[in-house]
């Protein structure tokens, strides 16, 4: 199925370049100022537009993320300033991005959307990220922070990210227009994408469209198990996208379906920081059986009506439906045979475990104790579902411009447990089954969430000065219902506990033009993100501030903006990822904490192709953060422990560095990019940082290139981390974990 889909479009994109004089760039297919199909859930699908928009919003296009066609979300957000990254597996399969200083742990303080959408698998009950879009195939990215996250919501502590799909062409009925490439490099990556679609006239002022897009994705893996076995993955993503538009431009509607499958033999277990030392890319033997599997679909049906030219309506109805199975190395028996320990409790110590140490690392020879070693099968199926719709209407007052907008949203979702525990020995190298556990014999729950979200904006303009007054308002039910271990067929719950959230979330942005090319902007707005179902603590809140100044024009561009977030009580959730001996869904509060930093972004092209024959685009992006708790307590919560005033937050580096430059010749370009992430620690604390606290710094350098062999045909090539830098990228959730070495992709882009 996918040689016959790959080999299609290739067929179909070799005999469009061949009859074309002109081939359209990628930028036609997904130009610079499109709205990507995204109508008013979008804040600013423009990169201009970002000039004048109330709250800090960055916007990567089509063209920024062809450059290196990475297809780790973790590289490409490295170009956003006030973005935080906890690395975990090399390949992005499952990012931890915090925003401005909220938590890093799967991205469950971040709103997560793809085309305007909550995408989390349930965003409210469960907002950990085990499903995210892959980059290969998004065609914009959206990072909202400020004022301009209440937005969306329901999380506004940090800000939004916003992913954007291949859209339906835009081109006129009868042009087919898509997209083919096909990448490969070493440890056994491949990369084949292929999308193409187009209009046809109905008669009658109707048009019909159509889009289909597939990507497939596998890697080996770089990593070593020591008796041998998988660690890759290998994903299948396929978007079918059916269109009808009138051609007066008053309505359109989309019907988008999307299904995901991954395969990755990815694990929890690192290693002890000594053996990390002498090599980051080893695995221990008893992370042999991990493996997970998802399946994930998308059912998303998109009315846009404008009904004139300052009154606009987008309506979106929506379900997404994620099965995931992440069979895993959970822990190990204690010394005593009496109960189990943590294996990163082991790791950290491994002389004072010896037995539990020889039974991870599973030597040749080596046999340890009959079921010791505890696999759990992580076993969830969630769903989320829901319709929102947004109303846009300019008007004036006299010599005032505005823009209202008013939404609402109506979202249910749900995360469903039905987990359990198998043990082995280790044997030679190898894990031996010695107990099956029955299914839900280790956790038989579900959590619901049914939320109603209401959100009205209006941008005031009056001459230099626009003011961007919001206020969302979210009302929450949440729902825990458990059974008896074991119970399959949950006749009758043994604990239901219920909860309500009311909560109000204001902001305002201020922009004042000194000139056409300088603008300053503040705002402030609360933040927000709700508790899980059965949690005993508060929500989190907070109140954010920033200030600073732009200046822009259409060849360059540069921004420094001070921010302050003013945590009244930070929240900690116990995750499988987060580590430690906590029930998982446990919340912990950390009080009062304060999050205070700078970002600041410049960039501009010398030269031009048309005229002098060269382009160098270059650009650089910084961030400052200081991120430190206001309240001493001590907790069970792993990542925090025992906490003192004026602790810094874990994985909270403070300086992040991206400079980029590249050359653009009449038909060969070269791009590179240099990251740096200054050291960070590993858990809450103050001075030095150094061993099993201490997450490495390091600087990165990407390049790639790529030849026109003739009009839409490409040649292509990238290498990530050219220096093959190795660093200890996280201790969470068991022991010291590598980020990525050297990787290699090259190939041939088609676009027609």
């Amino acid at each position: 199925m996918k040689l016959a889909l790959t080999t299609s479009l290739l067929a179909l994109a070799l005999a469009q370049a061949t009859q074309a004089a002109e081939v359209p760039s990628t930028a036609n297919i997904v130009a610079d100022d499109t709205d990507w199909g995204a109508g008013l859930i979008t804040v600013t699908a423009s990169r201009l537009g970002t000039l004048d928009i109330g709250g800090s919003v960055t916007v990567l296009d089509a063209q920024a993320l062809d450059r290196f066609s990475y297809g780790d979300v973790n590289r490409i957000l490295r170009q956003v300033p006030g973005v935080f990254l906890q690395e975990e597996d090399g390949f992005g399969l499952r990012p931890n991005i915090g925003i401005r200083g909220s938590g890093t742990d799967r991205s469950a303080r971040v709103a997560i959307m793809e085309d305007g959408v909550l995408i989390s698998p349930a965003p409210y009950a469960a907002p950990a990220a085990y499903y995210f879009p892959r980059l290969a195939r998004i065609q914009g990215v959206e990072v909202a922070k400020g004022p301009a996250a209440i937005k969306y919501g329901p999380s506004t502590v940090g800000g939004a990210i916003n992913f954007f799909s291949t859209p339906l062409p835009d081109g006129p009925a009868g042009e087919i227009s898509g997209r083919v490439d096909l990448l490969a490099g070493n440890y056994g990556s491949q990369r084949a994408l292929g999308s193409v679609g187009g209009w046809a006239g109905l008669g009658g002022g109707l048009e019909v469209g159509g889009l289909i897009e597939g990507l497939y994705e596998h890697s080996d893996g770089f990593k070593t198990i020591d008796a041998g076995g998988e660690t890759g993955f290998k994903i299948s993503d396929m978007v079918a996208k059916l269109g009808l538009r009138s051609t007066d431009g008053a309505h359109a509607l989309t019907f988008k379906y999307q299904r995901y499958t991954e395969r990755s033999d990815e694990t929890y277990l690192g290693l002890t920081l000594a053996d990390f030392r002498t090599s980051p890319n080893r695995r221990y033997n008893a992370s042999a059986a991990d493996v997970m599997n998802v399946s994930h679909e998308t059912f998303q049906l998109t009315h846009d009506w404008k009904i004139s030219d300052r009154v606009r309506v987008t309506t979106i109805a929506y379900r997404n439906d994620t099965a995931r199975s992440w069979y895993k190395l959970n822990d190990i028996r204690n010394t005593a045979n009496t109960g189990w320990t943590s294996i990163a409790g082991v790791l950290e110590n491994p002389a004072a475990a010896p037995i539990q140490f020889a039974e991870l690392v599973g030597a040749e020879g080596f046999t340890g104790r009959a079921g010791s070693l505890r696999v759990r099968d992580n076993n969830r199926i969630y769903q989320s579902t829901g319709a929102q719709t947004a109303l846009s209407a300019g008007f004036d007052t006299g010599s005032i411009a505005h823009t209202l907008e008013v939404s609402a949203r109506y979202h249910e979702d749900s995360e469903d447990r039905f987990q359990q525990d198998d043990r082995f020995q280790m044997v030679n190298g190898r894990l031996v089954l010695t107990t099956p556990g029955a299914p839900g014999s280790q956790d038989n729950r579900r959590g619901d969430a049914k939320a109603w979200a209401f959100y009205v904006q209006d941008t005031i303009e009056a001459g230099p000065l626009t003011l961007v007054p919001g206020l969302r308002y979210e009302t929450i039910d949440l729902t825990q219902t458990r059974w008896a271990l074991g119970d399959a067929v949950r006749a009758t719950p043994t604990a239901i506990n219920t909860s309500k959230v009311d909560v109000w979330i204001p902001g305002l942005a201020a922009t004042l033009r000194l000139a056409d090319d300088v603008r300053l902007i503040a705002g402030a707005h609360r933040g927000f993100a709700s508790p899980a179902p059965g949690s005993t603590v508060a929500a989190e809140t907070s109140w954010n501030y920033e200030a600073g100044v732009r200046f822009g024009t259409e060849a360059w561009r540069a921004e420094v903006i001070g921010f302050f977030n003013d945590y009244s009580n930070l929240v900690g959730t116990c995750t499988a990822s987060s580590g430690g001996d906590c029930n998982i869904g446990d919340q912990f509060a950390g009080g009062a904490v304060e999050v205070k930093g700078i970002e600041a972004t410049a960039s501009t092209v010398l030269g031009n192709v048309a005229t002098q024959g060269f382009e160098v685009p270059v650009s650089l992006v910084y961030t400052y953060t200081d991120a430190r708790f206001q309240t001493a307590f001590a907790s069970s919560y792993a990542p925090w422990g025992t906490v003192a005033i004026g602790d810094r937050l874990p994985y909270i580096p403070e300086h992040q560095i991206a400079v980029n430059a590249g050359l653009q010749l009449d038909r060969l370009r070269f791009d590179t990019t240099l990251n740096y992430v200054s050291k960070a620690r590993a858990t809450a604390g103050q001075g030095g940082i150094t061993g099993l606290d201490l997450i490495d710094d390091r600087i990165l350098v990407d390049l790639s290139a790529g030849f026109d062999l003739r009009p839409g045909v490409s040649l292509f090539g990238t290498v990530s981390n050219v220096f093959n830098v190795a660093y200890n990228a996280s201790f969470s959730p068991d022991g010291a974990r590598p980020g990525a070495p050297r990787m290699a992709m090259g190939g041939v882009k088609l676009r027609f």
